[in-house]
């Protein structure tokens, strides 16, 4: 029998970077630069921590996990919360935030710059029909999703990627302004970067996204468990070297940008504006055509993981429909517009990430405390405390007196980092629980 190509691995982390480069990977980076000015590199660092590594290490943990999927994983904590946990992150990666984003910042990036001042109330429904129709069309049959992807638009997006970066080497817009307030020292950018890196939802997607690399690494024809692993370890670090080298340069175009268009509000303007500069109303068309590659091909990647979750865990429905279905709640929820989007999925992933990054940490530590379900459910329990007061805290949920004691008392809050110090804990209290009681005395009592 002969042997699949060893190669193949770049058409599936092309897959996989054109999967993960949407919406948020276009617009929070050059929002970020604006912002960070001559203090972006610490930013841009901090943002590939959570916009890179996370996802990078997520994908590898789900793999060395030897789980099937993400519910399986968040079930070593209790079968319930991997229940909770798998549902919570497929509805924001998926129709709740994600998908509704991509059609919204395609929108307002693509098509309103051509609308002049004042657009038509139905140019943003119409765009959203015809932008998720074309989406739900592509995942309804996924199959073929690594050669329309892999073989076809992604690298179309990188040449119309290309062309902005070179030219912003060219001809740079200025030079870098003071940072903002939350930059304007090193440790303090790298700090917000990771915290800015939150908002591409990558990390929590790896999770989902992995389970897809693996069948598209076994469907070419590998079957060799570390065949397997080995190529999806390859096209993880493809598809993070490339996020990478975006993230840098949509960056720095945003630093160098504010001596030529001001601070804009969002990273979309940004990225609208300082296309004109670079080419004048072509520059328009050609990031009209980068925002709709990149998000219709994550779009595509959402709907086809998202339907495929829901009708395996519900028995009911088939595939088309659940894509259908999740098509026409994104619709509906894309018609509240872009800001609306992303005020209110902050706080969403001020939770749920802390919970992410302590689960992906305990799988690769799983063989050190010999994978005692006790360890994992302290860990997470504790990171659950202060994941929850950070969504509540960003949501502006007033603690009276409870912010000043955690300021104070717990070390990294003042970042919004609080949660790791509180998994340290739980994850110590973990390793006594599993030496004070054996196994079999807690199997027995559960």
């Amino acid at each position: 029998m002969e042997q699949p190509s060893s190669k193949r691995f770049i058409a599936i982390g092309s897959m996989l970077f054109a999967l993960f480069f949407g919406a948020g990977n276009l617009i929070f980076p050059a929002a970020m630069g604006q912002s960070a000015g001559a203090n972006v590199w610490w930013a841009v660092l901090g943002f590939c921590v959570t916009g890179v590594g996370l996802p990078l290490l997520g994908i590898i943990a789900v793999g060395y996990s030897g789980c099937r999927d993400l519910r399986e994983v968040a079930s070593r904590v209790h079968p319930l919360y991997g229940l909770f946990y798998t549902v919570v992150c497929y509805m924001a990666i998926g129709p709740c935030f994600a998908i509704p984003r991509t059609g919204t910042v395609s929108f307002e990036i693509a098509v309103r710059p051509f609308l002049g001042a004042d657009p038509s109330a139905f140019a943003l429904p119409i765009f959203l029909a015809f932008f998720l129709g074309i989406s739900c069309w592509l995942a309804a049959s996924p199959s073929k999703l690594v050669d329309r992807i892999g073989k076809f638009l992604t690298p179309a997006l990188l040449v119309t990627l290309a062309v902005m970066i070179v030219m912003s080497f060219a001809t740079p817009m200025g030079d870098f302004q003071a940072p903002g307030k939350a930059y304007d020292e090193p440790i303090k950018a790298a700090f917000q970067g990771v915290l800015d890196g939150y908002n591409t939802l990558d990390a929590i997607a790896a999770l989902v996204f992995a389970t897809l690399i693996v069948n598209s690494v076994k469907e070419i024809g590998f079957t060799d468990p570390k065949a397997i692993s080995s190529q999806v370890m390859k096209s993880g670090m493809l598809a993070g070297l490339l996020l990478a080298l975006v993230y840098i340069f949509i960056a720095k175009i945003g630093a160098e940008s504010v001596a030529a268009i001001g601070m804009q509000d969002t990273g979309a303007p940004v990225l609208a504006e300082s296309a004109k500069v670079f080419f004048g109303s072509f520059g328009a068309y050609l990031l009209a055509a980068i925002v709709l590659l990149a998000c219709i091909t994550t779009a595509v990647g959402l709907l086809t993981c998202c339907a495929a979750f829901f009708m395996q865990l519900t028995g009911k429905f088939t595939y088309v429909q659940w894509v259908i279905g999740f098509t026409v709640i994104s619709y509906l929820i894309g018609l509240f517009g872009l800001k609306t989007i992303i005020v209110s999925t902050i706080p969403v992933l001020m939770f749920i990430y802390p919970l992410c990054v302590a689960l992906i940490a305990l799988i690769f530590l799983h063989k050190f405390f010999g994978g005692r379900q006790c360890v994992y459910a302290w860990t997470m329990g504790f990171t659950f405390v202060m994941a929850l007061v950070n969504g509540a805290e960003t949501a502006g949920i007033s603690m009276t007196g409870l912010e000043e004691v955690l300021k104070a008392y717990v070390p990294l809050h003042t970042y919004g980092m609080g949660w790791i110090p509180f998994a340290i804990v739980g994850f110590v209290i973990g390793l006594i629980w599993k030496v004070a009681v054996p196994a079999k005395a807690q199997n027995a009592a559960a």
